[in-house]
């Protein structure tokens, strides 16, 4: 296989990140989900977390889970899309 070939097979399996509009911007999504929905590795995202660039970070409770919202993965696709990138500090610092 050559390397056009590799890079239009590679081509057919890519999908463009999307949020459906009727996901209300107020419902939670986990780490797991966002980095589900973004396409991108949780190592990556976790990265993103340390250096508090991408979405903010939400700790409910003593569970140990963190959440972001639809409306703030909403914005971090919107950013990508016009190239820039938003550095938010996370909602709750623990």
């Amino acid at each position: 296989m050559n390397s056009n070939t590799r890079a239009k097979s590679h081509a057919n399996i890519l999908t463009p990140i999307s949020i459906p509009k009727d996901w209300d911007d107020d419902a939670l999504l986990t780490f797991e989900q966002f980095c589900v929905l973004i396409q991108t590795p949780q190592r990556t995202v976790r990265d993103w977390k340390r250096r508090k660039v991408g979405v903010r970070w939400r700790r409910l409770g003593d569970t140990g889970r963190i959440y972001t919202t639809v409306g703030e993965a909403r914005r971090f696709v919107h950013s990508g899309q016009n190239g820039g990138r938003q550095v938010r500090p996370d909602a709750d610092e623990r």
